[in-house]
């Protein structure tokens, strides 16, 4: 898969208690970009992303992902397309493994055993870990962690990675 565009068209999303996450934003990324955005804290950041994603659905505006809307019927496209890490990887990571939390989406995708395996290491050897790969995520440190939730997007090849709090 080649991502070429993400495109935000006057995009806003309120929340049930009233609070204006995101108002009338636009702006497109090309394929190549890095692109950050930022902010103050409860500025809309996260929201924005989770957006982006398909987690959270516009009140007005739109997000084009390859020409693609972002909506319930495209979000499988949308999310071979898209890998987000969260912002905290204590709510990515969830099994006794950090291969396993690896292999998750991979396996969910019931890929061969064979290509799991190969898309885990190879995860592991990028981001620096392969030495944790058989310690249960809550006995690593934060940074592990973090490189482990970033892992677990890259198993699943994604075009692009979405960061929410990188640094």
């Amino acid at each position: 898969m080649s991502l070429s565009r993400i495109e935000v068209k006057n995009l806003s999303f309120t929340y049930p208690d009233g609070n204006h996450a995101v108002k009338n934003i636009s702006f497109h990324i090309t394929s190549g970009e890095s692109t950050g955005i930022i902010g103050a804290n409860g500025a809309g950041k996260s929201t924005l992303l989770m957006l982006i994603m398909g987690i959270f659905f516009p009140e007005k505006g739109a997000i084009l992902v390859d020409d693609m809307p972002v909506s319930k019927k495209n979000l499988p496209l949308i999310r071979q397309k898209l890998g987000m890490v969260l912002q905290d990887p204590d709510d990515q990571l969830f099994m006794t493994t950090v291969y396993d939390d690896i292999a998750f989406a991979p396996r969910n995708y019931r890929l061969p055993e064979k290509e799991v395996s190969g898309r885990v290491n190879e995860a592991l050897e990028i981001v620096g870990i392969h030495h944790l790969k058989d310690r249960a995520p809550y006995r690593i440190s934060g940074g592990e962690k973090r490189a482990a939730a970033i892992a677990s997007v890259l198993s699943m090849v994604p075009d692009v990675l979405i960061m929410d709090e990188p640094t």
